[in-house]
This record gives C-alpha cells, structure tokens and sequence, in this order.
C-alpha cells in the first residue's frame, strides 16, 4: 500500500485474528508496527513471526494506564507514532434481563473508554511531532442494532461511531484523520471457538447461510486488514469521520425474506 512505508504504527490486540493480520499486512506494505497483547510469551512470538518491523508491549486495556503505556512504547521503540488501530476487543454474551452493572462497566471498559483512552494519547503525540496522523477504529455491523445477546457489545460499538465522527470533526484542521470501520461476520480461532460452544459442528464456516454470506463464505481476518492498511495509509486522504461498512451485503433497506 502506497503511503505506508516507513509509519509507525500501533496496532492493539494484534497477536491472533484481525489484529495480526494487520500486523502482518501493514509491515508487508512497509509500515513499523507495534504489536500488543495481554500475555507476554504471545506477543514475543507474534514479533518473532513478524520479523525486524515489529516490537512489542502488554497490557490489559481494562486499565486506564494501559493506553498511554502503548503509545509511550510506539514512540520509544520506533522515534515517532503515525497511526493507530483500535483493534482490541471483547463480545461476551448476555440475554436480555441478565445484565449486571460489572458486566455492562466491563465490557465498556475494554470496547469504547479504551479506544478513546488511546486515541487521545496518540493525538498528543501526534501534537508533539506536528505531523499529523490517522487512526482507524474497529467497529462493527452490530453498532447499527445488534444480535439480542450482544446488546451491550453493540451499545459498546455504537460509541465507536459517535467517537469517530466528534473527533473527525474537531481534529480535521491538524490534520488528524479518524475513521471507523464497521466490520461483518469474519472467521477468526476466537469466533469458530464460540461457534462450536454455541453448538456449530466443526467446519461450520464453509456452509453459512446466503443470509449472512451471499459470496458462499464469511469474511477473513486478510480481507480486513487490507480496508484497515487503506484507511490508515496516505491513500485515503484527507477522507475522515467516515463509518465503513466491511461487509459483503447492504445494511441498510436489505429485503432479508429470502430462501435460504
């Protein structure tokens, strides 16, 4: 991707699924990425995989201190920060009635005050380099309504866009972008993990519903990342405060009374 070579860039929960995808194809088009995760051993051998291009830091992102700790690590292991990817994220179930204030403060936590936490320390650095940068925040398709379990998932995902717009607008003059990206029903180990808990037999990704998957399939983790290596590159510029919907069907009007 042209307007990537040599940006650094931080990319959270970047050692499994999307977020190493991303990793691997923002370095793959010349990009320096900061890997993060929880668990120390993980996030070693992601940069192992990864190669010279990446460096690594942990962190829970359920602690405030965690995202400026993130940043800090971008610009002390490249000289500088470009770009971020809010990337890191939970989706735990909860029927309807169920909800606890510990849940609901959780998921919160992780989902929506995380990503601004980071996104306002990237801003600062940003401000301290005068250079600008670009921020990509994953959403998801379920911010515009949501399955009935995932209702405070999907409340954690609408602030993403209300966030991402506020920003845009009042950050466009320093020439700091941010963009959303609203993400469909995509194949990763975490979601084939809660499929099967869910009672899917294995292998149940190669016959999903034309519902859910007109092309035959559900999106992969590489098919993500190169929408998000777009949005964060000089490609997509000056566009900002844009919701991307990634998904393979329209959301909006779709006339759902097919066979299936």
């Amino acid at each position: 991707m042209r307007g990537l070579a040599g940006k650094a860039i931080l990319v959270t929960g970047s050692t499994a699924g999307i977020g190493y995808a991303m990793a691997e194809r923002l370095i793959a088009d010349g990009a320096k990425v900061l890997v993060h995760g929880r668990d120390e051993a993980e996030v070693e051998a992601t940069c192992k995989k990864l190669g010279a291009s990446a460096h690594g830091a942990t962190g829970d992102l359920a602690e405030p201190a965690t995202a400026h700790a993130l940043v800090d690590a971008t610009v002390k292991a490249f000289g500088r920060i470009d770009g971020l990817v809010n990337n890191a994220g939970i989706y735990p179930r909860g029927a309807i009635g169920t909800t606890t204030a510990a849940f609901f403060d959780h998921v919160f936590a992780v989902n929506a005050r995380a990503p601004l936490l980071c996104t306002e320390a990237a801003i600062a650095a940003f401000r301290l380099q005068k250079s600008g940068g670009s921020i990509v925040t994953i959403g998801s398709i379920n911010a515009l309504c949501g399955q009935a379990d995932l209702t405070v998932y999907s409340m954690s995902k609408g602030a993403l866009t209300t966030m991402t717009r506020n920003l845009a607008d009042a950050l466009g003059p320093e020439r700091i972008r941010l963009n959303c990206l609203n993400v469909g029903w995509t194949f990763t180990a975490n979601e084939d993990a809660t499929q099967q808990r869910e009672g899917r037999k294995a292998g149940w990704e190669k016959h999903v519903s034309p519902l859910f998957a007109p092309t035959g399939r559900i999106m992969q983790p590489e098919e993500i990342a190169a929408h998000t290596a777009f949005w964060l590159s000089d490609d997509s510029a000056p566009v900002s405060g844009q919701i991307y919907e990634v998904e393979q069907y329209p959301l909006i009007g779709r006339n759902r009374m097919i066979e299936t």
